[in-house]
């Protein structure tokens, strides 16, 4: 018995017809026999049978062995690069493939990296690579805090660092990210200070959000950061709204829409999908395949489509697909969507292909539904190492000047959560008054909820 390439279950055998011919006979779902062939008398397949019901499987469970070969990567550089303007109908075949600029010796190659030819300085990767170190630093800290008992949550971004953190490059002041848990390279790369981010996390006195969210919620208008919902595939709904109401007012601005692989289950999504094609504001709208929801592989939200960029087809949108562990890549896709938005051509998908190589939160455990080898086997490789080679290759980088660059950072970040600690944690130091309950709901707070705060001393 194997596994269909959909991930469900096959059966495969092999009957000698009369002259020593083989015939090979696929059943496709275990148990349904589509076809029997005995004594030269075939059934015939047109017979009506009760219907079944299709469960896609992951290929590989705990203990086995990791198996990506059903990803298709092409050369670096070999795929090609269409005008902004093209038809969405001239362009699908972008939808099923994967963009590359970084090769396997850290050169950038091909027409998405002679496009970057401008656009990024030496300072520009150099700063690339601390977001993308500062944000694992970040992670590496954050989770041991947890650990601790000082948060009670948090959910870490280990092997997609490239995507937010090059995506936010592309973006000017006053374009608005609507983001989920996993894009908090969104605020690094813009200078967001770490501390308030966790102040955040540990839900404290200075916590913008007044401990009213998860931790990993984060919101920051200034910065062009949505406030995060729990509420999976909203915010895309919400993204191509915002970019309908900047159309309106004519603002020079655009919106961008994150979800994961498992949220465009959602009928969010495809809502989203929608009202982006029916009125063309100028949204990107972001897909984030990391191979895994919380314990459930791609395929389940996948479904028949073959890629999560080709469900843009149906809506008449052009699609990109990515490999998002390349930071070239994904800044060399992002400026691509970026350069529609602002021509007023509408919206543009672009679905990156990476894998989450943590559990999904504090509160998963990988282990139980994966190979613990999987992350390693993952043959896009490490977005820090690829643009860490790539800096190297050009003579702007080196194994000492990483490693200090390591040390920097994590001091950085070290020194961050020292002041933040020191306001308070989950369960020490100074918290959100809550008086803060009843604020940030009503502009102008209605008698009942005064009465109520009153009662309660504030």
């Amino acid at each position: 018995m194997r596994r269909d390439s959909a991930g469900g279950h096959a059966l495969s055998f092999a009957v000698s017809d009369p002259h020593g011919d083989a015939v090979r006979l696929f059943v496709q779902n275990l148990g349904h026999v589509r076809g029997l062939i005995t004594g030269g008398i075939a059934m015939s397949d047109d017979q009506e049978r009760a219907p079944h019901l299709h469960v896609p499987e992951p290929a590989i469970r705990p203990g086995g062995v990791p198996d990506f070969s059903h990803v298709q990567i092409p050369p670096a550089g070999s795929v090609r690069r269409p005008d902004p303007g093209e038809t969405p109908e001239n362009m699908r075949d972008l939808a099923f493939t994967i963009i590359r600029v970084l090769d396997r010796d850290g050169a950038a190659v091909g027409p998405w990296a002679e496009a970057l030819e401008g656009a990024l300085d030496d300072e520009a990767l150099r700063k690339g690579l601390r977001d993308m170190m500062l944000l694992r630093a970040y992670d590496t800290r954050m989770l041991t805090a947890q650990r601790q008992g000082k948060s009670s949550f948090y959910m870490q971004h280990l092997g997609e660092e490239a995507i937010s953190c090059a995506f936010q490059t592309a973006l000017r002041k006053g374009d608005m990210n609507f983001p989920t848990y996993r894009q908090a390279g969104l605020l690094v790369a813009s200078g967001y200070p770490l501390v308030t981010m966790m102040c955040q996390v540990f839900s404290n006195d200075a916590d913008p959000g007044h401990g009213r969210q998860l931790p990993v919620f984060y919101s920051a208008r200034d910065h062009g950061f949505f406030s995060i919902s729990g509420n999976l595939a909203t915010q895309y709904v919400q993204a191509v709204g915002w970019a309908m109401a900047a159309a309106i007012r004519g603002d020079r601005h655009l919106a961008v829409g994150w979800i994961g692989d498992g949220s465009t289950a959602e009928s969010d999504f495809h809502g989203a999908l929608v009202f982006a094609s029916t009125y063309k504001p100028p949204v990107i709208l972001n897909i984030v395949n990391n191979q895994w929801a919380i314990s459930t592989f791609q395929g389940i939200a996948r479904g028949g489509a073959g890629t999560f960029a080709a469900r843009a087809h149906g809506f008449g949108i052009p699609a990109l697909r990515v490999d998002g562990n390349d930071y070239l890549a994904v800044r060399a896709a992002a400026d691509w969507a970026v350069q529609r938005a602002r021509r007023d051509l509408g919206p543009t998908l672009i679905e990156y292909v990476t894998y989450r190589a943590g559990g999904h939160s504090t509160s998963d455990d990988p282990a139980a539904y994966r190979p613990k080898e999987e992350g390693a086997a993952w043959p896009l490789g490490d977005p820090i190492l690829r643009l860490k080679a790539h800096l190297i290759a050009r003579d702007l980088w080196s194994e000492d000047r990483h490693r200090q660059a390591e040390a920097e950072v994590m001091d950085e970040v070290i020194t961050a959560q020292k002041e933040a600690e020191a306001i308070g944690t989950l369960h020490s130091g100074k918290r959100p008054s809550p008086r803060y309950m009843f604020d940030d709901v009503f502009a102008e707070m209605p008698p009942h909820l005064i009465r109520q705060r009153t009662e309660m001393g504030y």
